[in-house]
C-alpha cells in the first residue's frame, strides 16, 4: 500500500471520489482535479476526465467539488472545496472552476501547490476562477476583476466577453498552422463545442494552439458565421476575421520562482467532452505538464456511460452525491 492509498483510507470519502490508475505511463503520478462552476456542468465532466486518466493511463485521479451542508453536489456553493488536504499531493492540477472562494485552508493549500510549479490544465471558465475575497485579503489579487485576477496573471486570460452567440453559434476548433507539430496536439483533429468561442487575447509568451471558428449554429456540419462583433477595445472586426484563440500553453513563473506549465482552453464544458478529439487535447496537456512522452494517439475512450447534462445556470442535476460517480 503507498502512502497516499493509506492517506485516503484514513479519510471519509464521502465528498470526494478517488480513481485508482491503473498500469499505464501515468502509473505513480496524482493528478487532481478541482470542479466547481454553476453553468458548465464540471461536476460531471472532470469524473469522466478523471476515469479516462485513471483508467486508460494509469494516472491515480481526486475529483473535489463544490457540496452543501448536507453532502450534496450544489455547483452554486462557491465557498466549498471539499477535502482540500488532496492538492497537497498533486503531481498536477486539472480544474473547471468559476467565482470561486474557497476559505483560507484551501487557497492556502491551492497556492502551495501553484508554488511547488505544478502543471495547470484549465478549461473553460477558468479563466474567471476566483472571485468575492474581500478587499486586503491575502486571495484579492485573484479576484477576477482585480488586473484580470487569476485568469490574466496565471493562465493568460480572464473572462473578457462571449464572442460567439451564446447557446446558438457553436465552436469547431482548428489547430493553429504555425502549432502543429507541438507535443500537445498529437493525434487531435476534429475538436467540436456546443459551447460559444470567448474573446481572448493570450499575452505574447503564451503558444496559440487552436482557434475557434464561431459557427452560424449548434452543429458540427454548420457553416461559419459572417458576421461582425465589436472587441473589448470597441473595434469592429468578423467573428472568424481573425478567429479568437481557444487553447494555448504558457510558461508561468510563479512567485516562488518555480515554473508551471499551462494548458488553457475556453470550452471544456461537459457536452464538449463528447469531442474526442478536446478530451485528447486535455489528456495530451496532462502529459505534456508533467514531461512525460505524449502518445501518438492517446487513448480518450469514455469510461462507462456518459450522457451529460447541457450547460445553463440551474441545470445541475439534483440529490447526487460525490460518491455517485465512484466506479462500479
Amino acid at each position: 500500500m503507498t502512502v497516499f492509498t493509506f492517506m485516503l483510507t484514513a479519510v471519509q470519502a464521502k465528498d470526494w471520489v478517488t480513481y485508482e490508475g491503473k498500469a499505464g505511463p501515468g502509473k505513480g503520478k496524482h493528478i487532481v482535479l478541482l470542479s466547481g462552476d454553476e453553468e458548465y456542468r464540471s461536476e460531471e465532466a472532470l469524473p469522466q476526465l478523471a476515469k479516462i486518466l485513471s483508467q486508460r493511463h494509469g494516472f491515480t485521479c481526486t475529483v473535489l467539488f463544490s457540496v452543501d451542508a448536507q453532502g450534496f453536489i450544489d455547483p452554486n456553493a462557491g465557498a466549498s472545496l471539499t477535502y482540500a488536504g488532496a492538492l497537497d499531493t498533486a503531481d498536477a492540477i486539472v480544474m473547471s472552476l468559476r467565482f470561486r472562494h474557497w476559505n483560507e485552508d484551501a487557497m492556502q493549500r491551492f497556492e502551495g501547490a501553484l508554488k511547488r510549479g505544478i502543471p495547470l490544465i484549465a478549461l473553460r471558465t477558468s479563466t474567471h476562477a476566483f472571485n468575492g475575497f474581500p478587499k486586503g485579503s491575502p486571495w484579492e489579487k485573484w479576484n477576477c476583476g482585480h488586473r484580470g485576477g487569476f485568469g490574466k496573471q496565471v493562465l493568460g486570460e480572464a473572462w473578457v466577453s462571449h464572442w460567439g452567440h451564446h447557446k446558438y453559434e457553436a465552436t469547431r476548433g482548428l489547430v493553429e498552422a504555425a502549432a502543429k507539430d507541438e507535443a500537445v496536439l498529437r493525434g487531435v483533429m476534429d475538436i467540436f463545442g456546443t459551447t460559444d468561442v470567448y474573446e481572448a487575447a493570450p499575452p505574447a509568451d503564451a503558444k496559440i494552439l487552436v482557434r475557434g471558428q464561431v459557427l452560424k449554429g449548434m452543429r458540427s456540419t454548420d457553416a461559419p458565421a459572417d458576421h461582425k462583433k465589436k472587441t473589448a477595445a470597441s473595434v469592429e472586426q468578423g467573428v472568424n476575421d481573425p478567429m479568437m484563440p481557444v487553447a494555448w500553453t504558457r510558461e508561468y513563473t510563479n512567485e516562488s520562482g518555480t515554473v508551471n506549465r499551462i494548458l488553457c482552453t475556453t470550452m471544456g464544458a461537459a457536452t464538449d467532452l463528447e469531442s474526442e478529439g478536446l478530451r485528447r487535447l486535455v489528456v495530451n496537456g496532462v502529459y505534456w505538464g508533467l514531461g512525460l512522452d505524449v502518445p501518438a494517439k492517446a487513448n480518450v475512450e469514455v469510461v462507462g456511460e456518459f450522457k451529460p447534462t447541457m450547460f445553463g445556470f440551474g441545470g445541475a442535476k439534483k440529490g447526487l452525491k460525490p460518491s455517485d460517480y465512484e466506479l462500479p
